[in-house]
């Protein structure tokens, strides 16, 4: 019952333990974590769409220098002049040295006749009256198509100006080599997996994707087109292989096409990621260490307690113990008034049989013999005895009398064998010598006595105790000594041959309560009293010892 007592203390410690820091600890962390997150999330997606928004500007610049590049030859020539060979030649070659997109040149009538061409393919003569992008370039005046196969049968796109003398008109086209046109656009480099595409108003690829993707093919990744502005639309969204990308887009400002920039999310948030693994590793150990931390506490606490209720327990019965002790004591002294009243009476018995026989003498009825010497040796044995145990109940009721404490001054060369008369007896009949060595210039000390005589009695009693548990009935030494100091101090000293105290017991020697004898052979008491009764009169005890060699008590107190 008392385990399971403290197995639930336990556990509601650890729980509280537990809580109390993990909670602040978590919604720290997750409030951390959702802010820098959102934070390192938006950062990313900015970098992008800064990087889209750059993009887009070089792309726009390509598109508007191969468009100035056309009307400035159609604006530097005569139409008639410009159609001559020699001149389409060298039209061509500043074309080209302006930009080698250019592969082709040509010159077109109103009617959409092919009146000169420069290029690779046969084209002159033919008519593209019906081609759209005729139409829509005699209407703007200005024009670039999308991607097309035309009569090449390869992807490419043009560039056509209009050019007017006189009221007739005439159209400039240039076809731009969509491989380096491609390269343009994939400049755009961000990561392993970063790339940059271009899509018409069908979501049709104008450039390839490093990943795949057939030019004039749709993607397949966009299901509705963003609204035609100059803003850029960032998301994140899976692509038909069901991989997460970041993409962000943005129409260009001369051209209708959508250039688009995207990342593998994996790698434009690995830094995140990152951080993450690190936060996880930090929640991990962090709860490691509190759970850690509250075990060790939780049962260090309740180891705690459950020492302190042995301790209550045991101080229970000590207390019991010493309150028994205390009424032996009291007791003591009514034995000792109870035995000194027949001593009395003995006394005065052997008193009156001496005065008897003294009479009995001088009248003669008892003459001088051997049985009458006898009786003399019986009756002055008699006498001695009383006399002997009147001193012990003398001695008891001494000790045992209460007395409000008194400091005044002790003569230890006199205070010392008084004292040694209450052990010496019971020394006597456990085989221990005692010696009293006290130096003859040993100057009076302060203090009470009767508090200095409780301590000196308790000391005695347990080198007795001590000194018999190692030699038994024969071989103890015990030796009560004191002297002068250079201090002004003087040492009284306790020395036994017993069996000395353990150096673990050394540092525990004058706590209350602690004994190093079995239940019922000491309180524990003791020594922390006489401790306390020292330094009251304004001294101090210490104690040296070696196991198997004996111990010695020294009580140091000042003198007159």
């Amino acid at each position: 019952m008392k385990d399971n007592h403290y197995h639930l203390l336990g556990r509601k410690i650890l729980a509280s333990m537990l809580v109390v820091p993990a909670v602040p600890f978590v919604l720290l962390l997750i409030i951390g974590s959702y802010y820098f997150i959102t934070t390192a999330q938006n950062t990313t997606m900015a970098k992008m769409a800064r990087i889209v928004e750059d993009h887009r500007q070089i792309v726009d610049s390509f598109l508007s220098e191969r468009e100035s590049d056309l009307q400035f030859a159609a604006d530097s020539y005569d139409i008639l002049e410009l159609i001559k060979p020699e001149t389409m030649s060298q039209v061509f070659e500043n074309l080209q040295k302006k930009s080698a997109a250019f592969t082709d040149f040509g010159v077109f009538n109103q009617t959409g006749v092919h009146v000169a061409y420069h290029g690779p393919y046969a084209l002159a003569g033919k008519n593209y009256a019906d081609a759209p992008w005729f139409r829509q370039v005699l209407k703007d005046g200005l024009y670039i198509s999308d991607v097309f196969l035309g009569y090449r049968n390869i992807p490419h796109f043009i560039i056509a100006v209009v050019k007017k003398t006189g009221d007739r008109t005439w159209i400039l086209r240039a076809t731009i080599d969509t491989s380096i046109f491609k390269n343009v656009v994939e400049k755009i480099r961000v990561g392993k997996t970063g790339e940059a595409y271009i899509l018409n108003m069908e979501g049709r690829f104008q450039t390839q994707r490093r990943s795949g993707g057939d030019l004039m093919s749709k993607d397949p990744t966009l299901e509705t087109m963003p609204p035609v502005n100059l803003a850029v639309e960032s998301t994140v969204r899976k692509d038909a292989q069901g991989e997460t990308f970041l993409y962000a887009a943005t129409w260009l400002k001369n051209k209708d096409w959508l250039l688009v920039a995207r990342q593998e999310k994996a790698e434009a948030f690995k830094d995140l990621n990152r951080i993450a693994y690190l936060v996880i590793l930090v929640i991990l150990v962090g709860g490691l260490m509190i759970v850690s931390l509250a075990l060790y506490v939780s049962r260090r606490l309740v180891g705690e307690m459950e020492h302190i209720d042995t301790e209550k327990e045991e101080l229970g019965r000590q207390l019991i113990v010493a309150g028994r002790l205390a009424e032996i004591g009291e007791m003591s002294a009514g034995f000792a008034h109870e035995i000194n009243n027949p001593l009395q009476i003995i006394r005065s018995e052997q008193t009156l049989i001496e005065t008897i026989l003294e009479d009995m003498k001088e009248r003669g009825d008892v003459p001088p013999s051997e049985d009458l010497a006898q009786i003399h040796d019986s009756l002055d044995q008699i006498k001695f005895q009383v006399d002997r145990a009147g001193g012990i109940t003398q001695g008891i009721l001494k000790f045992a009398r209460k007395k409000e404490s008194s400091i005044r001054e002790i003569d230890l060369k006199v205070f010392v064998p008084e004292i040694i008369t209450l052990v010496k007896r019971k020394a006597n009949v456990e085989g221990i010598h005692v010696a009293v060595e006290i130096d003859e210039g040993t100057p009076l000390i302060t203090g009470d006595a009767s508090q200095l005589e409780q301590v000196v009695v308790n000391l005695l009693n347990n080198a007795i105790y001590a000194i018999v548990e190692r030699h038994g009935p024969s071989g103890g030494e015990l030796v009560v000594s004191a002297a002068p100091v250079t201090d002004g101090e003087v040492v009284l000293s306790v020395q036994d041959n017993g069996g000395g105290i353990s150096p673990e017991d050394m540092e525990k020697i004058f706590t209350p309560f602690f004994t190093t004898k079995p239940v019922g052979k000491g309180t524990g008491l003791g020594l922390s009293i006489c401790y306390g009764i020292v330094g009251k009169m304004g001294g101090h005890m210490e104690v040296k010892s070696e196991t198997g060699r004996g111990t010695t008590f020294f009580i140091r107190l000042p003198k007159v």
